[in-house]
């Protein structure tokens, strides 16, 4: 069992947002985080929908990366006024450290389709948007938490596909890279859904973590060839620290599928959605020790959040299976 569910799942519900006029009145769901850890802080920022189902992000915070305070003022992009295109929805938020800047990854949904969009931030009070990184159809962006020879990179899914009573989706993460966080450029596919197993899609999970056995990837795969329901699960891949196209490993069999009632039962059935992993050790040279544990935060039926703990040594240890 490469890894092991909190006691406390759900770690959070949609019982536990502020009830607050006029927008957070009983609200329906609560998933998808992204996740970090600011010193002895853990901080979410979540992914909210209300009775009217628009999609709201709230910053929740924990001393122990498991009971979570929710601020009641939902996260506001300083300059998104500048998109002339009407966005219905911000979403899924990946979250990266570079240098003493956070930057915050996430999917808009647009007139046109989805669009990746970026913000930064330093102190998670005041968030700035910085533009729109997506040319096309685009979705499950992910920052890498450092450059390479210079560059910016990134995963990203583009959408080519619709589900059957779904969005659309992706069946290949590709490799993007830029000069300045705003202008990208893709430099082709990465890793491709295996069509009849578990991953047919695929998109990315949390941002890349650097290890010494390359840079560890968390993935979500959808299985569609059920005839009653779509089941989105988690998977692993390490990719060559300096050339992140190129596959080191991967994982044959997930390393977490829905299981519990909660994962199972929901606005949308038989998901479990990781968005966010925290490391708790890093050596002096900014990689993850095998040894450390690793908290995987995650979105459950679309419904609630939750949370799963292993190390580091034992998710790469997975992708080798």
């Amino acid at each position: 069992m490469f890894l092991i569910r909190s006691a406390n799942n759900p770690i959070i519900t949609r019982k536990d947002i502020p009830s607050v006029l006029p927008h957070l009145i009983d609200v329906s769901s609560v998933f998808n985080p992204g996740a970090v850890k600011i010193d002895d802080k853990y901080l979410l920022i979540i992914r909210v929908q209300n009775r009217g189902r628009e999609t709201l992000l709230l910053k929740a915070e924990s001393s122990d990366g498991e009971h979570f305070n929710i601020s009641q003022n939902p996260i506001h992009f300083d300059g998104i006024e500048s998109v002339k295109e009407k966005i219905f929805h911000i979403y899924d938020v990946r979250i990266t450290k570079l240098g003493n800047i956070y930057y915050l990854v996430y999917a808009m949904d647009m007139e046109f389709g989805c669009r990746l969009g970026l913000a930064s931030t330093k102190d998670f009070s005041d968030y700035k948007f910085m533009g729109i990184i997506s040319n096309d159809d685009s979705r499950n962006g992910v920052l890498f938490p450092e450059r390479i020879d210079g560059k910016y990179l990134m995963y990203e899914r583009p959408n080519l596909f619709s589900l059957e009573n779904g969005p659309k989706t992706g069946s290949a993460i590709y490799l993007s890279e830029s000069i300045d966080l705003v202008n990208w450029r893709k430099c082709g596919p990465v890793l491709e859904g295996r069509f009849h197993y578990w991953d047919e899609f695929i998109g990315s999970g949390p941002p890349p973590i650097k290890t010494k056995s390359g840079w560890l990837n968390i993935y979500h795969g959808v299985a569609t060839h059920f005839a009653s329901s779509n089941i989105y699960q988690a998977g692993v891949f390490l990719s060559d620290l300096n050339n992140p196209q190129k596959i080191i490993a991967r994982s044959k069999y997930n390393i977490l599928e829905p299981r519990e009632l909660y994962e199972l039962t929901g606005q949308v059935a038989n998901v479990v959605f990781p968005t966010g992993a925290i490391v708790e050790e890093y050596d002096s040279s900014g990689f993850a020790k095998p040894e450390s544990e690793i908290k995987i935060y995650y979105g459950a039926a679309d419904t609630c959040v939750c949370m799963c703990t292993s190390t580091i040594g034992e998710i790469i240890s997975a992708a080798y299976q």
